[in-house]
């Protein structure tokens, strides 16, 4: 009787440690950046022992940050757990990587090729094969999303513009999304890494893009569902403003808000609330 009860007791432990969400630290070894890459990875309840194909999400942290925002001073395990149980949001895996350092003067951060840091080579030929075998999630444009936060709201939305086969949906968080009028300043030391950080956002500029955008190029990008979100008070939002004008002069539908706030956490909070159910609404299209 004894036995059974200590049986019992493991199984019980058992259900608790591996049945609840869980987020988990990993690195990915990188031919093309030469490092490992740091990455956290959310897995919704039911994950180990289920055998199916879950839909994934790349949730991208914003420049002077890393891989650790999210979970940290996002609060995303809590508020996925929250949405999911309520019925909001489906079951996911969600994708953290890191893709710099909060240090951006010392660092390369970004999500696009530049000198010594082919990041988006990485991304797409390295990172994406490595997390959705892993943890038997995505494989096609219908079951991946993307979204972000300031860079990684930029990064986003370039993302969707030159891989618009890639994701079914981008929400991206007072994204930003150019650099030509200095908005993150940058210095005057060219080796500097950020002002190698801002000469890419420039260069890979989405208003530049959606300027440029052929028949193919905007037809390819109805295939994505969009949603920018920027706070009334923030420093980028000109320039969300101008990409939903430009986005509707190209008849691509895109979800626009303006909602009270700054370039914050606090704003930043309330967005990854939207943001989950849009990922959600838009897995299988």
């Amino acid at each position: 009787m004894k036995r059974f009860i200590l049986l019992l007791g493991a199984l019980l432990c058992a259900t608790v440690l591996f049945g609840r969400s869980r987020i988990v630290s990993e690195t990915v070894s990188s031919k093309k950046l030469g490092q490992a890459v740091a990455v956290n990875v959310y897995l919704p309840d039911g994950f180990d022992t289920s055998s199916a194909t879950y839909p994934v999400l790349y949730l991208l942290h914003g420049l002077n940050g890393d891989h650790t925002d999210w979970p940290d001073k996002g609060g995303v395990k809590t508020i996925l757990d929250e949405l999911i149980g309520t019925g909001e949001a489906v079951p996911m895996v969600v994708v953290m990587p890191r893709a710099g350092d909060p240090d951006a003067h010392r660092y390369q951060n970004g999500y696009f090729n530049v000198r010594n840091w082919p990041y988006e080579d990485f991304f797409f030929g390295e990172l994406i094969p490595a997390m959705e075998s892993k943890y038997h999630c995505g494989g096609s444009k219908a079951r991946r999303a993307i979204s972000g936060l300031s860079m990684g709201g930029g990064g986003s939305v370039a993302y969707c513009q030159t891989h618009p086969d890639m994701f079914s949906s981008c929400y991206a968080m007072s994204p930003w999304l150019d650099n030509k009028k200095d908005e993150v300043r940058m210095p005057a030391d060219k080796d500097d890494r950020l002002y190698l950080t801002g000469a890419s956002v420039r260069e890979h500029s989405a208003l530049d893009f959606m300027d440029k955008a052929d028949k193919a190029a905007v037809e390819a990008l109805r295939g994505v569902k969009w949603f920018v979100d920027c706070g009334d008070d923030d420093f980028l939002l000109h320039q969300s403003m101008d990409f939903y004008s430009k986005m509707r002069s190209k008849s691509v539908k895109c979800e626009f808000r303006v909602r009270n706030g700054t370039h914050s956490w606090e704003y930043w909070h309330t967005a990854l609330r939207q943001s989950l159910p849009f990922a959600s609404q838009n897995f299988g299209r």
